[in-house]
């Protein structure tokens, strides 16, 4: 596959309650929402693909994965790709980079550039 991913300007407004549903399994509800809250506010920053994998500890799902194989044809059908929500880790504590939404669409753009840049948003754990 050829053709390289294009990105939306802004997340999706159903990510954040995507995100929201994830981070409630690992945070208390209030932490959860206020990461939220913060996502929503937080600047557009670029990170690589490899580096979003390697900080978050997740595998690279394979192209065949459904979610995966699914983004990879919105971008052959030209389709924009929504950024990625993020929660900063704590290396000195041992916490990895969370993705709170986009773990498909990071997988996805690994396979078509593990340099290519990610729009993303990004804050740190309350």
């Amino acid at each position: 596959m050829a053709k390289k991913e294009h990105w939306k300007d802004e997340p999706e407004e159903h990510d954040f309650p995507a995100a929201a549903d994830y981070l409630s399994l690992v945070l208390p509800d209030a932490d959860a929402g206020r990461v939220v809250d913060s996502l929503q506010g937080a600047p557009l920053v670029h990170r690589k693909a490899k580096d979003l994998l390697r900080a978050s500890g997740l595998p690279l799902l394979k192209e065949g994965s459904p979610h995966v194989a699914a983004d990879l044809a919105k971008v052959r059908r030209g389709q924009l790709l929504s950024p990625v929500l993020l929660v900063r880790g704590r290396a000195r504590d041992g916490v990895p980079l969370t993705v709170a939404d986009g773990y498909h669409r990071i997988c996805a753009s690994y396979h078509l550039d593990e340099d290519a840049d990610i729009p993303c948003r990004l804050v740190d754990l309350p």
